[in-house]
């Protein structure tokens, strides 16, 4: 998989940080996305993720954008496909359908009337471009029912794949508290074709991996970020998120370590770039 790309768009153009994100790259700078993209491809992804994890109203609305939602979302994908067109290699697109609220806060969780039809426009304006769907940093499972919810109103036909986010407490728990068996079986209704684990610690996902080993003969993989957070932060309250020390020599390490447990499916979300992408791609 690939990695980062808030953080790979803010080292190119630091002016452009906002209340939106990423998403302000795709209004002021699309070039830097696709640019982003083609060096994920470059440094040896199979796989790359649109750039949508905050193409939703809870960003949007901060600089009342929200009417540019299903624009913004289309050019996402527009992007990420043309990145793998002008690369001439195999790569998959993901579409990403992110928490609606902020990452690792189900205390946050919007309710299902509110959540699925934004889930519907992230995947009907995704569908042309993508391969598959990713429902990403799910930190419960009702979070992640939303999104399915609305995969199965759209009679979605593509694969999808679902990344949870874990408690760094190496409990096997997601952020909700809830186990990953009770989160595995809930996901069963819509047979997902891979479960991942993300935006978490490594040594939690290594322990989850051993978990879905255990319990699931599908695709299994991780992809971790490099930010330890602490209870109650949100994008933009002042809690501070501390980095951990995670070098790409370590990062290797764990790589080959979920690689020997059974992981066939390795990335990075935030923090995670390009050069760690490509130490994974070459013990391939």
């Amino acid at each position: 998989m690939d990695g980062s790309m808030g953080n790979e768009l803010l080292t190119r153009r630091s002016d452009l940080v906002s209340g939106l994100w990423s998403a302000q790259y795709l209004i002021d700078a699309p070039e830097l996305v696709k640019e982003v993209h083609l060096e994920y491809i470059n440094s040896g992804a199979d796989l790359i993720i649109t750039n949508t994890y905050s193409t939703i109203p809870s960003y949007l609305s901060k600089k009342n954008a929200e009417d540019k939602m299903p624009e913004l979302i289309r050019l996402a994908g527009k992007l990420a496909r043309e990145a793998v067109k002008d690369s001439k290699k195999e790569v998959r697109v993901a579409g990403s359908l992110p928490p609606l609220e902020e990452s690792y806060r189900p205390d946050l969780v919007i309710e299902a009337g509110e959540a699925v039809p934004i889930y519907e426009t992230l995947i009907k304006e995704l569908t042309p471009y993508v391969d598959i769907f990713i429902c990403e940093t799910m930190s419960s499972i009702e979070e992640m029912q939303h999104a399915m919810q609305a995969l199965k109103n759209l009679d979605n036909e593509k694969p999808v794949w679902i990344s949870w986010s874990l408690k760094e407490d190496k409990k096997n728990q997601l952020r909700s508290g809830e186990t990953i068996k009770d989160a595995l079986n809930a996901s069963a209704v819509i047979e997902p074709e891979a479960y991942l684990f993300n935006c978490t610690d490594p040594y939690a996902i290594t322990e989850g991996i051993k978990e879905l080993k255990k319990l699931t003969k599908k695709p299994i993989g991780g992809y971790p970020n490099v930010f330890n957070v602490p209870d109650g932060w949100t994008l933009d309250n002042e809690v501070q998120v501390s980095v951990r020390d995670l070098s790409i020599s370590k990062f290797l390490e764990f790589a080959i370590e979920w690689q020997n447990l059974g992981a066939t499916i390795i990335g990075g979300c935030c923090g995670i770039g390009p050069k760690f992408i490509k130490a994974v791609a070459d013990i391939k």
